[in-house]
């Protein structure tokens, strides 16, 4: 089968403007449910809670604590690529 390389033949979601038009949104988005923690009342159980915009760091911080345990597991835990291939 023939690729074509016609612009109009891409699939949307594979065109640039699109894929630049779905990181503004993704941003306006989250930037929209930070700035909504502005008229929530909080009632925080511990000091650290109550701070403006917590959830959002907190979860961006365990995500990013999350990939750096998996990257140095997979590094820890990793075969080598000719790993089946070494008993035959």
């Amino acid at each position: 089968m023939v690729k074509s390389t016609h612009k109009s033949d891409d699939h949307w979601l594979v065109r640039p403007q699109t894929i630049r038009l779905l990181w503004y949104a993704g941003i306006a988005i989250l930037a929209l449910t930070v700035l909504c923690d502005l008229v929530i009342e909080h009632h925080p159980h511990f000091g650290i809670d109550g701070t403006f915009g917590f959830a959002a760091w907190y979860g961006f911080v365990s995500c990013v604590v999350l990939v750096a345990f998996a990257k140095g597991l997979g590094a820890f835990l990793k075969r080598p690529d000719t790993y089946y291939e070494a008993g035959e």
